[in-house]
């Protein structure tokens, strides 16, 4: 070994000079001379090899150190050689052969030293090999340190393997004695957690005598990942001091878990308490303006990026996510000026204003950028082609759509996905392509997901076609057995063929299944930002009578203009004035007439809607936007509809 290390001294170009290797061990010629024990001088010693592998920024430099412990006698020096072992770990070097010879010629290791190379193991694999190591360290009568324990169950937690955690768990408190430790207890809980057995970290924490905000946090983190807001917020509630990650847990959680007005009101508190914000706590608040799409939340989000240093010239991610919240929010043309405004843009940016543009209907516009893009030589990557395709979909562009479908892994690189496939099949579908869109899924050389089949679904919908729909279902029906919305979508289609016989089938798989049908909701953005939701049917509201009187009246105006309800939107099979009741207390026009109440004249009006828009609906704003002169902005869960003077933008292609 000592040839070994000799070899380390004679490096030509050493990054250590002889000098300042000498020094070391000598003291300053500029200090006075003060008579140290030979002890003292040792541990003089010991410490300023520490700074200096505290300092090293490479292995060779490391080496060099290595071989002048030798040099000295330090050979076998716990205190340095853990020292060596973990910089060695922290430049990733293997801990075979190199770490591991080092340790091997220490004679008697300390518990320290131990911890190191245990922790080198867990860090780097095989998380085997740090079990076996501790085995060996209790055989030796090496007693462990709280840091033993953490390192055990990080490799634990990197192998996903609970049942040993559980072991190390017990040797924890029976042996070590460190069931009170912060630092294990928090290690402990990020392994039950990462494990995916949260009751078990729960406990873990209810038990720990002390608690720092990495405890109350992780649980945060783990509770809004599961979905239960709730638990996670009781325990926000309860934690001492609330920091930025903190706060970011919980606007991230809501917005992740579909409850954006939620996320907004953790956001709004956060800055009204004064916590500094970050990129991923926007990013956060950006996709739950985007999911509620009200402009008035979307421009306020848009000042506290901009007055946190997150603005268009500042951060491309954060920007991105504004492209994509202002076109869910209906401004496609806010989306479009924050694009400018960037100076720099990448394949994010490109393909997030892309998508804006599909889902509006501008497919001219998207096939712009697209274009703009390939000249900036930045690649398209899978969500530009998903764009591209999406916009092609949107308007008919079928042979465009084909074309690209065709040349995008051979061109560009991209190998179609079965999203891409979908978009295929949503395009063909939409242009009465029935038959070939179901010839392609055939075709695929990968398992069609949900998305394929319920592209196929609907379209058949729109063509009324009950045989291919059939065929679609019933795909959907293994697939995503408990997706209400694919048995209500066929059994529409089988009440559009007059075959009721299939819709009561459908109707009685439902109740068997105990599925119940989501209730069309709308809400709408009144003044000052203030959001109103109406639920179909749901007569509830505080200006009830005034929305009925309003609607009403708009019906009749429209009725003098040649309107006629549109009873084949109404599945059931009821009589014609009951189809003409439930047709006038969608939610998509009571939001209107609420509209048309309280905001003000000429001003826009914007709706969102939780299911697709149906035609009789459709129709009514179409009618509406040319009586009243006003621009109604509906976003369904398909798209955006612009009506301007009795005409929508998706040209009656939706």
């Amino acid at each position: 070994m000592v040839a070994f290390s000799r070899k380390f001294c004679t490096t030509r170009s050493p990054l250590f000079s002889h000098k300042q290797l000498f020094q070391l061990q000598e003291p300053q010629q500029n200090q006075p001379f003060i008579p140290f024990s030979q002890l003292q001088q040792r541990k003089l010693l010991e410490s300023q090899l520490i700074s200096v592998l505290h300092g090293c920024n490479s292995l060779k430099q490391i080496k060099q150190v290595h071989a002048h412990l030798f040099r000295k006698g330090l050979d076998q020096c716990c205190f340095v050689l853990t020292k060596l072992l973990r910089m060695l770990t922290k430049f990733d070097v293997p801990m075979d052969p190199y770490p591991r010879l080092v340790f091997d010629q220490v004679k008697r290791p300390n518990p320290f030293l131990w911890t190191a190379f245990i922790r080198g193991y867990s860090l780097q694999g095989p998380f085997t090999e740090s079990v076996l190591l501790y085995n060996c360290m209790r055989r030796e009568g090496a007693g462990p340190v709280s840091f033993t324990f953490t390192a055990l169950l990080k490799a634990c937690t990197a192998a996903l393997d609970v049942n040993l955690g559980r072991q190390i768990h017990a040797q924890a408190i029976s042996i070590g004695g460190f069931a009170n430790d912060l630092y294990v207890g928090n290690t402990l809980i990020e392994m039950y957690l990462k494990c995916g057995v949260l009751d078990c970290g729960r406990r873990v924490f209810d038990e720990m005598p002390d608690k720092d905000v990495i405890s109350w946090t992780s649980l945060i983190v783990a509770y809004a990942k599961s979905g239960d807001m709730e638990a996670a917020a009781r325990l926000f509630d309860g934690l001492p001091e609330k920091d930025m990650v903190a706060w970011t847990a919980m606007v991230t959680g809501y917005a992740q878990n579909g409850r954006p007005r939620e996320a907004l009101e953790y956001f709004e508190r956060m800055q009204d308490v004064g916590v500094e914000t970050d990129e991923v706590t926007l990013v956060g608040a950006i996709s739950a303006c985007a999911q509620l799409g009200a402009a008035k939340y979307a421009n306020w989000v848009r000042d506290v990026a901009e007055q946190s240093g997150f603005g268009p010239t500042k951060n491309v991610v954060v920007v991105s996510a504004l492209i994509d919240m202002y076109s869910k929010c209906g401004s496609v043309e806010d989306a479009y000026r924050v694009f400018e405004a960037m100076s720099e843009r990448n394949v994010f940016s490109f393909s997030s204003m892309i998508l804006g543009f599909a889902m509006h209907g501008r497919a001219d516009a998207a096939m712009r950028l697209f274009h703009e893009m390939l000249k900036t030589e930045t690649k398209p990557n899978r969500v530009t082609f998903v764009g591209v395709l999406t916009a092609c979909s949107h308007v008919g562009m079928v042979e465009q759509g084909r074309h690209l479908f065709a040349t995008m892994e051979e061109c560009y690189g991209v190998s179609p996905s079965v999203d891409h496939y979908a978009c295929m099949v949503d395009l063909l579908g939409r242009a009465g392509c029935l038959e070939e869109a179901l010839k392609l899924i055939k075709t695929m050389p990968m398992e069609p997901h949900g998305g394929v089949w319920g592209a196929l679904l609907g379209a058949c919908r729109i063509h009324g076609n009950p045989d291919i729909a059939e065929i679609a279902a019933n795909h959907l029906f293994e697939i995503e057995p408990n997706a209400i919305g694919n048995y209500i979508l066929l059994s529409n289609i089988y009440a559009l063929a007059g075959r009721w016989d299939d819709v009561s089938r459908i109707r009685k798989l439902m109740r068997e299944k105990g599925l119940r049908k989501n209730p069309g909701c709308s809400w709408v953005e009144a003044k000052k930002g203030v959001i109103h939701e109406f639920f179909a049917g749901d007569m509830t509201h505080p200006k009830s009578t005034e929305i009925k009187r309003a609607l009403e009246d708009l019906l009749d105006r429209l009725k003098e203009h040649g309107y006629l309800p549109n009873l084949s939107s109404v599945a059931y099979d009821v009589s014609d004035e009951d189809k003409k009741r439930i047709l006038m207390t969608h939610s998509e026009k009571l939001a209107l007439a609420f509209g048309l109440l309280s905001t003000n004249v000429g001003s826009s009006i914007r709706i969102v809607k939780n299911l697709r828009i149906c035609e009789d609906c459709h129709s009514v704003m179409c009618g509406a936007s040319q009586i009243t002169g006003r621009e109604i902005i509906v976003r369904d869960n398909m798209r955006f509809h612009h009506f301007r003077d009795g005409v929508c933008s998706c040209g009656n292609f939706w």
